[in-house]
This record gives C-alpha cells, sequence and structure tokens, in this order.
C-alpha cells in the first residue's frame, strides 16, 4: 500500500509516528501546503518509507497529478473539512481509494435552521457513492476517532451487546488543561467552530431533524478519573452515519465544552469571526476564522503544556442478548503524558490519528473490504478492536445497567 497523506498538521504530524511502527504499508508520501512543515515531520522519524512533498489541498488537478506521479493507491486526508470535495473527488479521478476524519461540509436550512436539516454532513460524498462502486473504489469516511471509533464502537454493541437498541449516544470528555493561555483549544478551531456554532443534529424515530447549539446540557461521567463533565448537542458525523447501517430509535452527539469554551465560541459568532467566507480588510482578503484560527496556538505544539485525559466514547441502551434492559458505555481514553512519553504527540490529537492508521492497516491486510462511500459501521467491528488493542492503546467497556435501572 503507497498512501499520500494530505496535512501535516496536528493530526497529520501524529500519523506519522504511528504508523512508521506498523508494517502494513509500503510508502507514505506526506504532503502539505508548506512543504517545510511537511518535510520536517518526516524528518523526526528519519525512516525512509516516508517522504514529503509540496501540494496544495484545494488544487483537484495537483492532488490528482501527486496521485498518479508518486503511484499512490489511496489518499488519506487529515485537513479540515473544508477540503473535503476536492480531495474526496481527486481520489475517484485518480483510482486512488479514499479516508478521512471529517466529511464533507452541512449547510442550515435557510428558514428553520433549528428545526430541519438543510444539507447534511457527508451528503456530498454520499450522492457519489454509485461512481464510486462503478469505479470499484472504496471511499471510508468519518475514520477518525469521533467519528470513527465511536461508529465501531456503535457497530460492536448492536451485534454483540444487544437485541435492540433504543438510544446510542457518542460522549465526549476530558479534564485536560493547558498551562499558560488563558485559550487554547486543543484541536483545530477552524473545526471546532464549524460544528459547534451550525445547528446540531438528532436521529429520532426514523429521520433527522436539528435543534440550537449547545442544546439539552447533560451530566457525564467519564471514566478512569475524568469525573463528571457537562456534556451538549455539537453537529457531528456520528449522528449522520451510524443510522445507515444501526437501528437504533435515538442517536445524538454530545460535547463536553464547558462554559468558558462555549462562552468563547458566543463571542466569537456574536462578532462574525466564525464566518468561513473572505472579507477584505484594507488591500488584503482574508477569512475572520482563519485570523481567529492563527491568533491561537498551533495544537500540536501545546503537549508539553498539556496535563490530563481525553475520553471519547460510544454510550448505548437498549435490551441487551438475554432480553433484559441494559445500559453500557465503550470507551478509549488516552492520558496525555503517556502520549507525549511514548509518541511525542498531546493526547487529543494522537488519538484521533489512531484509529485511521488502524484502519488502513485492516484495508491492507484484506480484513476490511468494500466499494463505494462507506463509514466505519460498514464493517466488522471485532478485527478493528483487537488491532487497537496491539497498537498498545486498549478501549474499554462501563456497564452502566445497574446504575440506570437504580436512577429510573
Amino acid at each position: 500500500m503507497r498512501i499520500l497523506l494530505v496535512g501535516a498538521g496536528g493530526v497529520g504530524s501524529a500519523v506519522v509516528p504511528i504508523a512508521a511502527r506498523r508494517d502494513f504499508f509500503e510508502h507514505i508520501v506526506v504532503a502539505d501546503s508548506q512543504q517545510d512543515r511537511a518535510a520536517a515531520v518526516v524528518a523526526r522519524i528519519a525512516d525512509p518509507r516516508f517522504s514529503a512533498i509540496g501540494l496544495d489541498a484545494s488544487d483537484r488537478v495537483a492532488v490528482e497529478a501527486a496521485l498518479t506521479e508518486h503511484r499512490c493507491d489511496v489518499l488519506f486526508n487529515a485537513v479540515d473539512p473544508r477540503f473535503t470535495m476536492s480531495l474526496f473527488e481527486a481520489a475517484l479521478n485518480a483510482g486512488a481509494h479514499y479516508l478521512d476524519m471529517a466529511m464533507s461540509l452541512s449547510r442550515p436550512h435557510p428558514r428553520r435552521p433549528y428545526e430541519l436539516t438543510g444539507v447534511k454532513l457527508g451528503d456530498e460524498q454520499f450522492a457519489l457513492g454509485e461512481a464510486w462502486r462503478e469505479r470499484g473504489g472504496l471511499a471510508l469516511v468519518g475514520m477518525g476517532v469521533e467519528p470513527g471509533l465511536a461508529d465501531v464502537f456503535a457497530r460492536y454493541a448492536a451485534e454483540h451487546l444487544f437485541e435492540s437498541i433504543e438510544e446510542i449516544g457518542v460522549r465526549d470528555g476530558s479534564n485536560l488543561v493547558v498551562e499558560g493561555y488563558d485559550f487554547a483549544p486543543t484541536f483545530s478551531i477552524w473545526t471546532t467552530i464549524e460544528e459547534c456554532l451550525n445547528p446540531p443534529v438528532v436521529w429520532e424515530d426514523g429521520d433527522w431533524h436539528t435543534t440550537e447549539p449547545f442544546s439539552e446540557p447533560e451530566v457525564f461521567d467519564f471514566p478512569e478519573g475524568i469525573g463528571p463533565v457537562e456534556c451538549v448537542n455539537v453537529e457531528h458525523e456520528e449522528v449522520l452515519l451510524v443510522p445507515r447501517y444501526i437501528d437504533a430509535r435515538r442517536v445524538t452527539f454530545k460535547y463536553g465544552l464547558g462554559e468558558e469554551f462555549i462562552g468563547v465560541l458566543k463571542t466569537l459568532h456574536k462578532l462574525g469571526l466564525d464566518r468561513a467566507g473572505k472579507i477584505k480588510v484594507g488591500g488584503v482578503e482574508t477569512s475572520p476564522r482563519d485570523v481567529v484560527a492563527a491568533s491561537l496556538p498551533d495544537p500540536a505544539t501545546l503537549g508539553d503544556r498539556m496535563r490530563g485525559k481525553t475520553c471519547a466514547g460510544t454510550w448505548v441502551k437498549g435490551v441487551g442478548k438475554d432480553g433484559r434492559p441494559r445500559e453500557v458505555y465503550l470507551y478509549h481514553v488516552v492520558d496525555n503524558e503517556w502520549s507525549m512519553r511514548e509518541y511525542g504527540c498531546q493526547a487529543v490529537v494522537w488519538q484521533t490519528a489512531v484509529h485511521p492508521v488502524v484502519a488502513l492497516e485492516l484495508l491492507a491486510t484484506g480484513a476490511w473490504s468494500g466499494t463505494g462511500v462507506l463509514g466505519p459501521e460498514a464493517f466488522d467491528a471485532v478485527p478493528f478492536l483487537e488491532l487497537l488493542n496491539a497498537y498498545g492503546s486498549p478501549w474499554g467497556m462501563r456497564d452502566q445497567t445497574t446504575a440506570a435501572l437504580l436512577s429510573a
């Protein structure tokens, strides 16, 4: 397998040291709009199976040429979702398989944004599903941690733990702190603004509907010492992917943001600084959101200042295989001290990066296969979870049935 990895930012830079410990691929070309950044990532591991090039992710023709020139049979998209469609179409045109961690962007309903969906996350990609099938190619979409591992957990629960499912709720929280900054997001602020300020989508009783940002707050108790964190509705791909493959009455995604973080996002929105479209400032045209991103520290550089753990997981409620009510939380926790010591990467970007690498290894070995545009739920969960353990980052499961029955 020869891979074109587009993006050498936080997640892309974490992919390289993870993949370097595995032998399922022949070569990975690390591409970035800043070639020196890609080169620096490759230089840190000193492995001849990696090389670096400069590449504009928005230039579909240039991406197609890079796939052809470097004989890559997989395009791994590790840039923010505004570039998803140019990379997705480049892979389709060049005859390469494709993997991303964030799907094509949504557009709110023009008149009733907090009730009805408009263009949903991934709609543009799924519209090309037949073209991928006809070509015999696979586009594995939403294969990070959330979406990604969270969806694998949903498939595992549906097949091995439950007879029927009432609700699947992805829940993400942490106790991470970043020393020395008043405000320092641990993930791409561009993506965070996009998903947190768009109308969240909820799947319920056979259809999708939207709600207001930060709605339905709940306190969720996260494992391994993280503890209770207030979580709120956020737009996320799992809600659009899970119902395509798994029968559940309700599917939600809630993120533990915290009052201060929510307050900052609301202020950015009030000031118009969340806008992705360009405006003219003096003689320069720029996006307000890009200005915000440029003014904040690069999440990939925060590891030495971070303390704590991050948890991604899937909470499932329904009727178990024994016919009795059951409630579980399947989860994956990464300690920042461990990820920095083992890989030199902060916990959030490392946790996002490891799962697509696992998926690529399953595709390389044939344990996973398929054609068309597919989410992680379309594949057998067991090989993935077994291989994740082999990567040295085990997952866990907490049975919450007794506590749920007592509180009912």
